[in-house]
């Protein structure tokens, strides 16, 4: 009875859709042996959550780095600013650019 079924929607199927109803059919065939309560449904779900995740971890980082370009900027203010200031012979002695201590302030240290 199945099979005379299947046969009849496979008939009204259009000649180059067949090949894919019939996969179409294993696959959920397959997927119901795996789960037979959910099947297909069962690993769509699982999909959509993983996409769900996967979203919300690039959110995630796309924030880090919006976070570490805004931290960029304002340490090349800092150094843009304290460079001018060099230039324009106004150094200040607790504040050291030179030497890779990009910003560290001495002053306290030998005190």
């Amino acid at each position: 009875m199945i099979v005379a079924s299947l046969g009849n929607i496979f008939t009204e199927l259009p000649e180059d859709q067949r090949a894919d109803a019939v996969n179409s059919m294993v696959y959920e065939a397959n997927a119901r042996l795996r789960d037979p309560i959910y099947g297909c449904t069962g690993a769509i779900c699982y999909l959509q959550n993983q996409i769900s995740e996967l979203q919300a971890e690039l959110a995630k980082a796309q924030a880090e780095i919006l976070n570490m370009q805004c931290q960029n900027a304002s340490l090349s203010e800092v150094i843009s600013k304290q460079t001018l200031a060099t230039q324009n012979g106004q150094e200040n002695s607790n504040f050291l650019v030179d030497d890779g201590n990009l910003g560290v302030s001495w002053g306290s240290f030998w005190a």
